[in-house]
């Protein structure tokens, strides 16, 4: 069965996974600019432009609404995707840069994607700055700039 909520979506975890992505939720839901809200999206907890604000969705299936971050519980690691990441250089600088800062072992990260292999590793404090640091309007205008062409 697939899950439709993420308070369903955590609760079907180990509990030791449980309490880390809830923490995490909660950490995304203090600190995210106003406008994004949560919702499932390719299976996963996520927070999204709503189609109130974006009507044109998202590029690669317009229904959808346009992902920004969304988090997982993967079998070795906990996942915490940022599309911002992907698209603004800088901001992928600036937490490349902070993130030693935060964490003694090295950045595991794809082109969006950042891996925790431990979770009691997991840099709240920095996720929190880096959530804080993308508006909703500048994600979509990134997002217009990079991929509506």
């Amino acid at each position: 069965m697939a899950v439709t909520t993420i308070d369903q979506y955590i609760s079907a975890l180990p509990e030791d996974r449980q309490s880390v992505l809830t923490k995490l939720r909660d950490t995304l839901r203090a600190n995210l600019p106003k406008g994004y809200i949560e919702e499932i999206s390719y299976g996963m907890p996520a927070f999204v432009v709503p189609h109130s604000i974006y009507p044109k969705g998202y590029h690669c299936d317009p229904k959808m609404s346009l992902p920004f971050i969304s988090f997982a519980s993967q079998k070795n690691f906990i996942a915490l995707y940022h599309m911002g990441i992907y698209a603004d250089p800088e901001l992928l600088d600036w937490f490349v840069a902070e993130y030693p800062k935060h964490v003694k072992s090295k950045l595991d990260m794809g082109k969006s994607c950042i891996r925790f292999k431990k979770p009691q590793e997991i840099p709240f404090d920095l996720i929190a700055q880096l959530a804080q640091r993308m508006t909703v309007s500048d994600w979509v205008n990134k997002y217009e700039k990079e991929y509506r062409k």
